[in-house]
């Protein structure tokens, strides 16, 4: 069984595009070089963070803890020269995290990508869409 992505960013499944309906999400996944790679857990984080201003808040809106939260956001801005987030220590006046500048250009760069791959996938799949096959079913159990 295939396994559906937590939320598909952007535009959801079973929006019109060029007059198709999509029902392909496209998970991407980018190599900049060995160690330089972001996909959609790394921009769903980030967009997460700049909605909540938090890295724990965004972790558990995405079902992560705060730690593994924590330590993409510190891969993501190794990756870079700039920072892409940045945060404050917590204590009596709490702490918080925020998306640089170049933070929310890197997302909307890749949410742009999103884009562009769902209307190639409806451009050059949607013919194929009449000839899709009824999802099988699990047989009833004897």
């Amino acid at each position: 069984m295939a396994r559906l992505p937590r939320r598909a960013p952007g535009l959801p499944p079973g929006q019109p595009i060029a007059g198709r309906i999509l029902q392909a999400v496209p998970r991407l996944r980018i190599v900049l070089g060995a160690d330089h790679r972001l996909g959609p857990g790394k921009f769903d984080l980030i967009e997460a963070i700049g909605e909540t201003g938090s890295i724990s808040a965004a972790g558990r809106r995405l079902g992560m803890s705060y730690r593994r939260a924590w330590l993409l956001v510190d891969q993501v801005n190794r990756m870079f020269r700039q920072p892409v987030v940045l945060a404050a220590a917590g204590g009596t006046h709490g702490g918080g995290a925020q998306l640089t500048p170049f933070g929310q250009s890197l997302l909307a760069a890749y949410r742009r990508i999103e884009a562009r791959t769902r209307a190639a996938i409806a451009e050059e799949l949607g013919p194929f869409e009449a000839e899709l096959a009824e999802p099988e079913t699990d047989p009833p159990e004897a």
